[in-house]
């Protein structure tokens, strides 16, 4: 698998090696041994996930921004299986020099509408960006800008640390997300910043009208009035 550095430290793309031929293909989704070789050495320590999670939504199904207050943090790895999604992290973290920006990734499904949206987003990417991640090998490709990471590549993951708030919005007609977590879900440890929080200047390629997002996530504060429980360290 190769691994890519975004503008943000410890936020990383994915891309599985696939082995495809006239019966289709085949690729490991996950191998810890392989993530401790390639992964950890950029983070600095290793990563044990310990509960999936799959959801299913519709077109314009905006979730987020989530995650979850100490004790108990979690990192996650995401990805799409179905259809499409823009996935967003932003970083939460008092005292870093990125706090408030965010990054964001198109994760795209094996299946004819995730590739349909795979290639309309390649050709957007061609014109802001003449050569968005077709180079680098796993330890030192990287990403300078959060927009290069919205190729036209389908099967990406996407790796988020500790210390940020994630969310993403359904761009195909039906969407299915599945996301590794190194800590189990503690609904009391439950936080959010607002999705719709126009300071954070991201663009969800949802019309606000076919937007859908459920009463709790219209409620979390936004990023101005927010006291984060993280801290760089």
């Amino acid at each position: 698998m190769n691994v890519i550095k975004t503008s943000i430290d410890g936020v990383l793309i994915i891309e599985p090696k696939v082995f495809g031929d006239t019966r289709g293909y085949f690729f490991e989704s996950f191998s810890q041994r392989e993530f401790d070789e390639k992964v950890a050495p950029i983070l600095g320590h290793t990563i044990h996930f310990v509960q999936d999670n799959e959801s299913m939504s519709t077109y314009g199904v905006m979730r987020g921004l989530h995650f979850q207050r100490p004790p108990y943090t979690q990192s996650k790895l995401v990805r799409c299986v179905k259809g499409a999604v823009l996935d967003v992290v932003v970083d939460i973290r008092k005292g870093s020099p990125t706090y408030g920006q965010h990054i964001e990734c198109l994760l795209c499904g094996r299946d004819p509408e995730g590739e349909r949206i795979a290639q309309q987003f390649a050709q957007e990417s061609l014109t802001a960006n003449p050569s968005p991640l077709t180079e680098g090998n796993p330890l030192t490709g990287s990403i300078t800008d959060n927009r290069s990471t919205l190729t036209g590549k389908i099967g990406l993951q996407f790796f988020i640390p500790k210390g940020f708030a994630h969310g993403f919005a359904v761009l195909s007609d039906t969407a299915v997300f599945q996301y590794k977590c190194d800590e189990f879900y503690h609904p009391e440890a439950d936080g959010g910043i607002n999705i719709l929080d126009e300071s954070l200047g991201i663009d969800w390629r949802i019309p606000t009208d076919q937007a859908l997002l459920s009463e709790k996530d219209t409620k979390h504060p936004l990023l101005q009035d927010f006291d984060s429980p993280f801290s760089l360290t």
